[in-house]
């Protein structure tokens, strides 16, 4: 048979004066170390996500800006299809043609004048 110790199941706090504090406040200093190596490892890695963040909402509002170019050069593009006093109006801007029965009057500026 067994004997059954008296300390068995109790425990008991011993006091070690300095030497827990000491104890406690290096734990606490490696605890704190490991988190400030995890958060170093961890910080270019933070910054590439963050500068790649920027660089893909800047990516996005030039798709949008070209998007809109895009959509305006349709528009021109439909009007020249399908209308004729679209077509009508730039060969008179840009080519300088009239109807025969009209005379075109053109007014040349001085270049030094500019």
């Amino acid at each position: 048979m067994r004997r059954a110790c008296l300390t068995q199941g109790v425990k008991q706090k011993v006091d070690l004066g300095i030497w827990s504090w000491l104890a406690q406040a290096v734990v606490a200093l490696v605890a704190i170390a490991a988190l400030l190596l995890i958060a170093m490892a961890y910080l270019p890695e933070i910054q590439k996500n963050e500068r790649m963040r920027r660089e893909i909402d800047r990516l996005t509002t030039e798709v949008d800006q070209q998007k809109a170019v895009s959509e305006q050069l349709q528009m021109e593009l439909n009007a020249l299809r399908n209308d004729p006093k679209t077509v009508e109006r730039l060969a008179r801007e840009k080519l300088g043609y009239a109807r025969a029965d009209e005379t075109v009057i053109r007014f040349e500026t001085n270049a030094a004048a500019r």
